[in-house]
């Protein structure tokens, strides 16, 4: 059996993708297969094809782009009611190392060192991405839950 993690997008859609929090227009929200950075999610396109964000007709773009901003919502949400330092979300669609159209959620906090807190995290040491202590887990259960619940509630405009 292959992996999931050599393709995310067919895994997702295969119902065989552990990290997915559920299904948006254009994509599906996963929750960061690493969590140094407690919250941290990511939106995957729906199709492997789209590569950039231009790819996506206007009508799908504006689709995408919106569930990214729930996705952002739930994330900013749930992490200020489970850490009183948490700060922010950055919101990342960067296309640089995986050929498909993804954009990340990345909660920040004031605990994070002084020097790193107003840095992109890809400042952060390369290790960061692969400790099995931050890796996705039980510890994550919770806020996990809160994200995938927040997800599921009907839209407010």
């Amino acid at each position: 059996m292959t992996d999931w993690r050599s393709d995310r997008i067919a895994a997702a859609q295969r119902g065989e993708n552990p990290t997915v929090l559920t299904r948006l227009p254009q994509s599906f929200a996963v929750i960061g297969d690493v969590q140094w950075l407690p919250g941290y999610c990511v939106l995957l396109t729906d199709n492997p094809a789209i590569l950039r964000l231009s790819d996506l007709p206007r009508p799908a773009r504006i689709e995408f782009l919106d569930s990214l901003e729930r996705l952002a919502a739930a994330v900013e949400s749930c992490c200020a009611a489970a850490d009183p330092d948490f700060l922010r979300v950055n919101i990342e669609i960067l296309g640089n190392a995986d050929p498909y159209l993804h954009a990340h959620v990345f909660p920040r906090y004031g605990w994070e060192p002084e020097e790193l807190r107003r840095r992109p995290v890809w400042l952060y040491p390369e290790s960061n991405w692969h400790n099995p202590v931050t890796a996705l887990g039980p510890a994550q259960d919770q806020l996990r839950t809160a994200i995938s619940t927040e997800l599921a509630r009907p839209e407010r405009r």
